[in-house]
C-alpha cells in the first residue's frame, strides 16, 4: 500500500503551542513553553467563554479505531479533547471520528485511540497499515477498556507481530509525557493503592509513537450513558494524562 505522512506536514501547518494562561500554570514545563512559543509564535489563549466557539476549520481531528473487522468502543471519554482546545493554543475538535485500522483515511489523523474489551486478532492488512501509520508520524493510545486482561494480552501480542524484535518499555516518572501540561504524580488508584501510573511505550526512529495502558485511560465514568467500568482499575488521572499525551504527540 502507499505510505503517507500521518502528521508532520499537518503539524507544520498548524500553529502549535501551549498557552501560558491555563488553569494549571505551575505544572507547565517552562522549557517546553519556550520551545513551542519560538516554533509557533503562539499567544496565550483567553479564558473560555460559557459557550465554546466552533472548532476551527484546521482543528486537529482525532480518531478512534475500528479494528479486527468490526471491533471498537465509544467508552473512551472525549472531555480531554475539549480541555486541550481550551487550555492550550492547539485547536482540537471535541469528538472522535471512527476510522478503520486498515483504511488510508487513518493518515488524515495524527492522533488515534484504540480501545475495547476481550481478546482480539488484527488482520494482516490492519497490522501493515498500523505499522506504516506509526512509522510515518502517527501516534496511538492503546487502552484496555475496564482493565481488560484479555484485551491487553492481545494488544501485546499484536505489537510483537507488528514490530518484531522490539518491546514496549515502561515510561519513567521523568518522561516529558508526564509534564507537558499537567504535572502527573503518584495517586490512589481505584483499589486503594498509591502508585504512579503505569504506561508503556514504543519508539519508532527515536520518536515515541505509541502509549499503552493495561489499566486503562478511558475515563469511563465520563464517557457517557451505557459506559461502566465495573471491577477494573482504570487510572484516576486519565483525563489529565490524556491531555498530556495529546500535547506531547502533537509537538514531537
Amino acid at each position: 500500500m502507499r505510505t503517507r505522512r500521518a502528521s508532520r506536514g499537518l503539524l507544520a501547518a498548524l500553529a502549535f503551542g501551549l498557552a501560558t494562561a491555563t488553569a494549571h500554570p505551575a505544572s507547565i514545563d517552562p522549557d517546553l513553553l519556550r520551545d513551542l512559543d519560538a516554533a509557533a509564535e503562539a499567544k496565550a489563549t483567553p479564558e473560555p467563554e460559557a459557550e465554546p466557539e466552533p472548532a476551527a476549520p484546521d482543528a486537529v481531528q482525532c480518531a478512534v479505531l475500528v479494528y479486527a473487522g468490526t471491533r471498537t468502543s465509544r467508552c473512551f471519554a472525549t472531555r480531554f479533547l475539549a480541555d486541550m482546545d481550551r487550555q492550550t493554543s492547539v485547536r482540537v475538535r471535541p469528538t472522535f471520528v471512527q476510522v478503520r485500522a486498515d483504511s488510508s483515511d487513518l493518515y488524515r489523523h495524527p492522533f488515534a485511540v484504540m480501545t475495547g474489551e476481550g481478546a482480539f486478532q488484527l488482520t494482516p492488512t490492519e497490522r501493515d497499515n498500523l505499522r506504516h501509520y506509526l512509522e510515518n508520524g502517527g501516534f496511538l493510545i492503546a487502552s484496555a477498556g475496564c482493565s481488560s486482561r484479555p484485551w491487553a494480552e492481545s494488544f501485546r501480542r499484536e505489537i510483537e507481530t507488528i514490530f518484531p524484535g522490539r518491546s514496549m518499555t515502561r515510561l519513567t516518572p521523568e518522561h516529558p509525557v508526564f509534564h507537558t501540561v499537567h504535572a502527573i504524580g503518584a495517586a490512589r488508584d481505584r483499589r486503594g493503592q498509591t502508585r504512579f501510573p503505569e504506561l508503556y511505550g514504543i519508539e519508532v526512529d527515536g520518536r515515541l509513537a505509541l502509549i499503552f495502558s493495561a489499566d486503562g485511560l478511558n475515563d469511563t465514568a465520563n464517557a457517557g450513558r451505557g459506559c461502566c467500568c465495573c471491577g477494573g482499575n482504570e487510572i484516576r488521572s486519565a483525563r489529565e494524562i490524556n491531555i498530556n499525551i495529546l500535547a506531547y504527540a502533537l509537538t514531537h
